[in-house]
């Protein structure tokens, strides 16, 4: 489920990503693009680094290869190799992936730490099972009382002469 909350994010940023990769090759190839072969070259592998990283669904690593692509594009800047107005064009485009690789690693921490929780509530909730209690339960009638021992009927129990005598086990419920 996870993987199908976080294949469009991932789709976004790997688009995001070969935008900048197509970018980068056009620059390459028009003269007087403003970005000179060999920075264009380096930059091109960098942006290489941020697809591959993002397409494995690793926008920490990504992010990491960004930050490279940024420092080379302003070391190349500084000695010349490219123009104002492209490093503000692949700045524009850096900003982007940014924002989408940023998400992704908010999505990547917010779905772990859910997954988290949920286990630490699995888990709680079976060591928490209910022991049986030996109480019955409250749906079931009580037991019915025992019979009443009977009277010692003396005479009346058709024994004549020996009524009341050795009768004590008569009439108590015992078999």
């Amino acid at each position: 489920m996870t993987l199908l909350r976080s294949s469009p994010r991932r789709l976004l940023v790997a688009c995001s990503a070969a935008l900048m990769a197509a970018g980068f090759l056009s620059a390459c190839a028009a003269p007087g693009s403003g970005l000179q072969r060999e920075a264009a070259t380096q930059l091109q592998a960098r942006v290489l680094e941020v697809t591959q990283a993002s397409s494995q669904n690793n926008p920490e690593s990504a992010l990491q290869a960004l930050a490279g692509l940024e420092a080379d594009l302003a070391a190349a800047q500084a000695k010349g190799q490219v123009s104002e107005e492209r490093r503000r064009s692949i700045t524009t485009v850096a900003t982007a992936v940014r924002a989408d690789l940023n998400d992704a690693v908010a999505a990547q921490k917010a779905a772990a730490s859910k997954a988290a929780e949920d286990a630490r509530t699995a888990a709680g909730q079976g060591t928490q099972a209910p022991s049986p209690t030996p109480e019955a339960p409250a749906s079931q009638p009580p037991p019915a009382p025992a019979p009443a021992p009977a009277a010692d009927q003396g005479t009346t129990s058709g024994n004549g002469g020996n009524a009341g005598k050795n009768n004590s086990d008569k009439g108590k419920g015992k078999n």
